[in-house]
């Protein structure tokens, strides 16, 4: 296919240290060149995708693309801050490992949930029967959703089951601990501190994305239908928002801080999505897949592959950057590459320990493998192109201490 000479502007940020495929940034200026495009940016995190790069933001006039916010619609972190964490050790590895197997609600009907996730997100669990009160009493501290309704509830309950679940691919649930802060008065307005923790879940919606997707497939979106996508996409992104809320409840759980007032803080970030914007002067619909919002002020994340810390930055709100950074270090090997590589390698046993005496709980031995940190970039060169382009700055870092991928 020949890539199309973009009219929009394109920007790709890197810096020394930092590889780039060359199939990504081809990829970028492709749909840079798809009409209506009037900039794109590529993330440090950059990787091809199926026809799409990840890693990436799309300003388009009029016109929104189903297809570049992908199959996960709605994908995404949510990290909540901790002062303190008791249990470590085996003790902790046993209360993560019960309080994360099998499904989050089993006690609770799934159409219900679904229901209530789509329509409302966090905030509808209060709504729910059967829903354990300390989930009821977080679910009340979230504030309602501001956008415009979605879509009414689609007709696929069977979805509710799996709220609370994490997903495989690059998904995870984290407790990690902030080792440096860089940033003291920010990483405090976070609820962060120096040996304090965090949890962070990142996740999506699921088989949700996909039927979003399969429905509106590779079209250029326009006028009413272009409004009845969005509709259904804020239902997705509620949806998401929920299944992280509760992730993170269920951790949370597990060492004894789910209830309100023992935790410090918290904030949800979404990577695939379009929003309403404004750039260079003019109305667009903002596309991100795999990428992170860095609105001026805004606290944002670039997680780190299980091995590595995870960074939390204040965003600059930077026009050239689409107030964008990126949502992780990005892919250096293919999963299947991963897999073949890394088995002669490490194993199984060194592959549940990472660096800094953090532990991984995870028992499919293949994920283990095509997820394990030298599958992706180094995040040093990531962290450094996204300051020197002025996207956002450093607050502060958490190390990995037990990640879950089931």
């Amino acid at each position: 296919m020949t890539t199309p000479t973009p009219s929009a502007a394109v920007r790709v940020l890197s810096s020394p240290g930092l590889w780039l495929e060359t199939e990504a940034v081809d990829q970028l200026r492709r749909v840079a060149g798809l009409p209506g495009c009037v900039a794109a940016v590529g993330l440090p995190d950059l990787h091809p995708g199926p026809g799409i790069p990840i890693g990436a933001a799309f300003a388009f006039d009029e016109v929104v693309r189903p297809l570049l916010v992908g199959s996960d619609a709605g994908c995404g972190v949510r990290m909540v801050a901790l002062p303190k964490v008791k249990a470590r050790g085996d003790a902790l590895f046993r209360r993560v490992d019960a309080a994360t197997a099998g499904p989050a609600l089993p006690e609770v009907d799934p159409a219900a949930l679904f229901a209530a996730a789509w329509s409302a997100g966090p905030r509808g669990l209060a709504e729910v029967a059967r829903v354990p009160e300390d989930l009821v009493e977080l679910s009340l501290e979230e504030p309602p959703a501001d956008d415009p309704e979605p879509a009414p509830v689609p007709d696929l309950p069977l979805l509710g089951a799996s709220l609370g679940s994490i997903g495989g691919g690059n998904h995870f649930l984290e407790l990690g601990e902030v080792t440096a802060l860089t940033d003291r008065a920010r990483a405090r307005a976070l609820g962060l501190k120096r040996g304090g923790f965090a949890v962070l879940a990142h996740s999506g919606s699921r088989g949700l994305g996909r039927w979003l997707l399969d429905s509106w497939g590779d079209r250029a979106l326009y006028g009413a239908d272009r409004e009845a996508y969005l509709a259904q996409l804020r239902g997705a992104v509620r949806y998401a928002r929920t299944n992280r809320f509760l992730l993170a409840w269920r951790l949370l759980r597990a060492v004894g801080c789910a209830r309100p007032g023992r935790t410090s803080g918290s904030l949800d970030l979404v990577h695939n999505e379009v929003i309403p914007a404004d750039h260079a002067g003019r109305p667009v619909w903002l596309h991100r897949k795999g990428a992170a919002p860095a609105g001026e002020g805004e606290a944002t994340v670039v997680l780190g592959s299980r091995g590595t810390p995870s960074h939390v930055l204040r965003g600059h709100g930077s026009a050239d950057c689409l107030a964008t950074v990126a949502h992780g270090a990005g892919r250096r090997m293919g999963r299947s590459e991963a897999v073949g590589k890394l088995k002669g390698r490490y194993t199984r046993a060194a592959m549940q320990r990472t660096p800094g005496g953090g532990r991984v709980l995870c028992p499919d031995a293949e994920l283990l493998y095509a997820e394990h940190p030298d599958a992706y970039k180094p995040m040093a060169p990531v962290i450094e192109a996204l300051t020197a382009a002025g996207a956002a700055s450093p607050v502060a870092e958490l190390s990995p201490r037990l990640t879950v991928k089931r």
